[in-house]
């Protein structure tokens, strides 16, 4: 009769050809399936180069592996980040007209969020630029894309309806005008895909976090212009 297998440690070995610069490497794989096992923590991988001709295997650091496995951004990521930024920051002009023209008690308190988070945004969308040695965006290259304005991006008749605008009227108009942007920025996340860009996890993080962001603040919108 077989005999049960030991509770102790199961291990198997899972060789695998792994083509990333050039290096090869086989991925080992342990499981501790011992009561004292956590089983929250999952699995450790180990992943494996073997050495030249003669040398030793070594193990991979997380660091060295991530690099291995990550693929490079493309040029539709930096693009992405690039005019994202000039995109918040005119929602920060949008923001900063709030104070003195309206007369709703909840309209200064959601451009206050607004802020924050197109401040935070931004501060994250230069970091993944000067991380990559990319250039930021030159300042007040004021909103103009390839070919035009880029998606929900407010023309200076726009601003200049804006800041004429006065209590109920400058309300109204608001919203209008910051929905409209913010539509423009989840436009902005579609192209990033349609164009290849995304495959990256730093820009797919960030692709999803201004698709979230910006969402929730559009139907908050909706439901206060409604």
């Amino acid at each position: 009769m077989p005999q049960p297998l030991s509770r102790r440690t199961v291990v198997s070995f899972i060789a695998v050809a792994v083509v990333a610069a050039g290096v090869g490497v086989a991925i080992a794989v342990t499981r501790d399936d011992s009561p004292a096992a956590s089983p929250a923590a999952g699995p450790p991988v180990r992943v494996v180069q073997p050495g030249a001709p003669g040398a030793s295997s070594r193990t991979l650091s997380p660091d060295e592996v991530a690099r291995i496995s990550a693929p490079p951004h493309a040029p539709a990521d930096t693009d992405f980040m690039q005019k994202m930024i000039t995109h918040h920051l005119q929602a920060l002009e949008l923001t900063a007209l709030v104070s003195g023209r309206s007369a709703s008690a909840d309209i200064p308190q959601l451009a206050k969020r607004i802020e924050v988070s197109q401040k935070d945004e931004i501060a994250q969308l230069q970091q993944w630029l000067v991380d990559r040695g990319e250039a930021l965006p030159e300042p007040h290259q004021n909103h103009v894309g390839h070919g035009g304005l880029m998606p929900g991006m407010l023309d200076a008749t726009d601003l200049d309806r804006l800041a004429a605008a006065n209590g109920p009227a400058f309300d109204t108009l608001f919203l209008q005008l910051m929905i409209r942007h913010h539509e423009g920025a989840l436009t902005m996340v579609n192209q990033l895909y349609q164009a290849g860009g995304g495959v990256e996890s730093a820009s797919d993080r960030v692709a999803r976090e201004v698709t979230a962001d910006q969402s929730i603040e559009i139907r908050r919108m909706q439901d206060m212009l409604g």
